[in-house]
């Protein structure tokens, strides 16, 4: 499908090499779901879903609320509902993020009273719910899908400089609620005409629409940020395209591999103002890979597999998953990454995207990402120039047994001393992150003062080393 293993495998390498040095992604970046299945009108249900999650790997997931015009509060039942996912994701360790957002086009907040009304509304979600503390603001404003009109009579951008109204309305809103609640914008979509003249479907390309939002921002005259983070969907071209190999250096489509693209846009469109720009937070709250359903499972789903969407084979699915997640490893600004599913959905003109099927049964791709997953929190998912990891030992006896457990894999060096000075053993080796490992070191029963002298590093993105110096008991 992409030519020879050998060009597939000097682009794969290629794209890692070219990365930029990673500080605040890398083992800290979270790695979710976009997945409503999670909603629920009682915590048991809630529950079984979000454990369904976890199980996967997923350590985030993105829920959706709907605002409605002229409403200005969540809902009793719509609170309900998000207590629930916010306490299942708590029992599971799990972080949430809500995009709060009009069902589409025919409920643009464009008066003045309905972005009021939204903010309130958005406002009302982290009151009612402290448990949520991300709030996205709106989705996809640069299609018309969720957000017209996108141009004006003149041909000139509308969708931006009015999604910069409310987005603005929004943050002080949320802030006035509660100051700790991160606000991300934009919820952009990867591509756009930037034709006015297009029948049917008139869309912003990101690079245009952030670059006009930039602008609007700049015209408002606002001292003050309109977002915490920018809120992305860098989805490929479609399914079958390698995440490694999507880059669209002459078009202002951005992909996953677009990163430096975003960048610059993100600088050129809100530099040397009180919003920041080129070192903007990014969440990737929507990224996904449709894989081909097999005979055994089709009668789950219903309608027709649009020929656009070209899923590939569920090996494929977790190979351009972990492809996704070392490429979001590697981007210095970047937060987190979110799947878009954890569950198929039903119709097949739909997203069959997910780790499960719809019925909740695990896709053989489930495996191989959660091990993506998992070596992203232990930072050995991706060697990224200039990314220094430090990694954190601690060194636990009983008895005669002396343990170590570091908080990213680690290679060590252990030196057991009878003091002053002589050295008694050496012990080399490799610890996996969280994972206590025996040091194979014999602690003397000899009545004396004994020191174990630990190095540890991290073994793909060393950074400093650590060292810790443990005054042992005799065994």
């Amino acid at each position: 499908m992409f030519g020879t293993k050998g060009r597939l495998a000097a682009a794969l390498a290629a794209a890692l090499t070219l990365a930029p040095a990673a500080h605040a992604g890398g083992p800290g970046m979270v790695i979710g779901a976009t997945e409503d299945a999670v909603r629920s009108p009682t915590l048991t249900q809630a529950k079984a879903r979000m454990d369904l999650v976890a199980l996967a790997g997923f350590r985030g997931v993105r829920i959706t609320e709907i605002w409605k015009p002229g409403t200005t509060a969540v809902s009793p039942a719509e609170t309900t509902i998000l207590r629930n996912v916010a306490a299942a994701a708590k029992l599971d360790g799990i972080e949430v993020l809500t995009s709060v957002m009009n069902a589409g086009s025919a409920t643009t907040p464009l008066t003045a009273q309905d972005q009021s009304d939204f903010a309130a509304y958005a406002a009302s979600v982290v009151t009612a719910v402290p448990g949520l503390q991300t709030i996205i603001v709106g989705n996809e404003p640069n299609l018309n899908r969720y957000w017209l009109p996108q141009f004006n009579p003149d041909g000139g951008d509308a969708a931006a400089p009015a999604y910069e109204s409310l987005l603005a309305q929004t943050y002080d809103a949320i802030k006035a609620a509660d100051p700790g609640v991160e606000v991300l914008g934009g919820a952009v979509s990867p591509r756009g005409s930037d034709n006015p003249l297009l029948t049917g479907r008139p869309t912003h390309s990101p690079t245009g629409f952030i670059r006009d939002l930039g602008a609007a921002y700049r015209a408002s005259g606002r001292t003050t940020p309109i977002m915490d983070g920018l809120a992305f969907h860098p989805y490929e071209d479609d399914s079958s395209v390698a995440p490694f190999l999507g880059t669209h250096p002459k078009s202002t489509t951005i992909a996953l591999a677009d990163y430096e693209k975003l960048v610059t846009v993100l600088g050129q469109a809100f530099g040397g103002t009180a919003q920041a720009g080129s070192t903007l937070p990014i969440v990737y709250d929507e990224f996904g890979v449709e894989s081909q359903i097999p005979p055994a499972k089709q009668s789950l789903y219903t309608g027709t597999e649009p020929a656009t969407t070209k899923p590939v084979t569920e090996q494929l699915q977790a190979d351009y998953y972990r492809q996704a997640i070392q490429l979001a490893f590697c981007q210095p600004n970047v937060r987190g990454l979110f799947l878009f599913h954890a569950f198929d959905e039903t119709a097949l003109a739909a997203w069959q995207s997910g780790l499960y099927y719809a019925d909740g049964t695990p896709k053989s791709s489930l495996a191989a990402v959660r091990e993506a997953m998992e070596q992203s929190r232990r930072g050995v998912v991706a060697r990224c120039p200039g990314l220094r990891l430090t990694v954190h030992p601690a060194v636990v006896q009983r008895g005669a047994k002396v343990t170590l457990t570091c908080d990213l894999d680690c290679s060590y060096v252990a030196q057991l001393y009878r003091l002053p000075g002589k050295l008694l053993a050496t012990k080399r080796g490799l610890a996996v992150a969280g994972t206590p490992t025996t040091l194979k070191l014999t602690v003397p029963s000899l009545p004396a003062s004994y020191r174990l002298r630990l190095t540890a590093v991290a073994p793909v993105n060393p950074g400093p080393t650590a060292l810790k110096l443990v005054s042992l008991r005799p065994g």
